[in-house]
């Protein structure tokens, strides 16, 4: 990749999360063409969602800074299509994530989703989240994905070779962050989604939420090794999603 590559930052938190002013800083550390496109308002979970039939407002909020009334994957086409015009992006970060993105959860982030919409424009797609106990009180910790993000993207971008791929990175929770190692694993695969009805404390209200993370979780996938061995994950994704298994297995099985 050249030096000084051209930079599309987005995320799903939203224009004023914090993970993504740390972000920015992260990346200006790699380059010096950075551009920035992200939601207006919280947009977590939205998957890969676009806004489909419906008008968008774009808003400049300084050089370079925009957002708009939209998902993270609108965000990134508008990036990559309009705010860059012919100067298309080497690489596309999305977040830092407030929250870690692990198993089957990656399938409804909205970072990811960035991450994926980027490197379907040919950009090297990188989704970044920093790891939070949900059940604390405490504030956020960012110091991991602070301390460490800037070489990992750098080695990204040294080893990366496939535009099939991108990629899906997690920091730890870990207070002794000199202790901290690098894994490179899959992601986990529940029997079942963690997704379900939850009834809300209003009656006749509900919530679509995870209330506790399914189990057994497998040793050697991101959800175990995260959380018991406070690795920094990295789990290389896929865009050719086709099961090459079956598709051979059932050539000339299925006839009318």
């Amino acid at each position: 990749m050249k030096d000084d590559p051209y930079i599309l930052i987005s995320n799903d938190d939203g224009i004023d999360a914090p993970g993504l002013k740390y972000l920015i800083e992260i990346a200006k550390k790699i380059s010096n063409n950075i551009f920035v496109v992200a939601p207006k308002e919280n947009q977590s979970g939205a998957g890969h969602r676009f806004s489909l039939g419906k008008e968008l407002d774009l808003e400049r909020i300084e050089n370079n800074i925009f957002a708009i009334n939209g998902t993270p994957a609108d965000c990134v086409v508008v990036g990559c299509t309009k705010i860059m015009g012919d100067k298309k992006p080497d690489i596309v970060l999305a977040g830092i994530n407030h929250g870690q993105n692990l198993g089957d959860i990656i399938n409804c982030s909205g970072t990811l989703a960035a991450a994926r919409e980027g490197a379907l424009h040919g950009a090297l797609g990188i989704g970044l989240s920093q790891a939070y106990d949900y059940d604390s009180d405490k504030e956020i910790d960012w110091s991991c994905s602070i301390k460490y993000a800037e070489k990992i993207i750098r080695g990204l971008i040294r080893e990366h070779s496939s535009n099939n791929t991108y990629y899906n990175i997690n920091f730890p929770i870990k207070e002794h962050a000199e202790e901290i190692d690098v894994q490179i694993i899959p992601h986990q695969r529940f029997s079942t989604s963690p997704f379900c009805y939850y009834e809300s404390m209003n009656e006749g209200k509900f919530f679509v939420t995870i209330p506790k993370t399914p189990l057994p979780l497998d040793k050697g996938h991101d959800f175990h090794e995260l959380h018991h061995a406070h690795s920094i994950i990295i789990t290389p994704l896929l865009l050719q999603q086709t099961d090459e298994i079956m598709l051979r297995k059932l050539q000339g099985k299925i006839k009318l």
